[in-house]
């Protein structure tokens, strides 16, 4: 190892150190937000939902719900099938695009 590669992984370890903090509130933050994504993913896996439906069914308020929902839309997770009443009914697509 060259001087310049130790220095420099010297100052990473520091800066992991200082914001060691804000890394694992973040990590947990993403740790919850997949356990959310998976509830909302075998409850669409079961049948097609609407928005407050899928928000009864994992016990998470409608605009948490409608957030993730539009998250998992746009990468292709999920697809509105159809209007029910005044809500799309969202379903899982099986063959979700990569």
């Amino acid at each position: 190892m060259t001087v310049e590669t130790i220095s420099r992984a010297e100052a990473l370890k520091r800066l992991r150190q200082e914001h060691e903090t804000g890394f694992k509130a973040t990590q947990a933050l993403l740790k919850e937000l997949q356990a959310v994504r998976k509830e909302i993913r075998q409850a669409l896996q079961a049948s097609p939902k609407t928005v407050p439906e899928l928000a009864a069914a994992v016990n998470l308020p409608a605009s948490q719900v409608l957030w993730q929902i539009a998250a998992m839309k746009k990468y292709g997770l999920v697809e509105e099938i159809e209007l029910d009443g005044n809500y799309y009914r969202y379903a899982w697509v099986e063959e979700a695009k990569k």
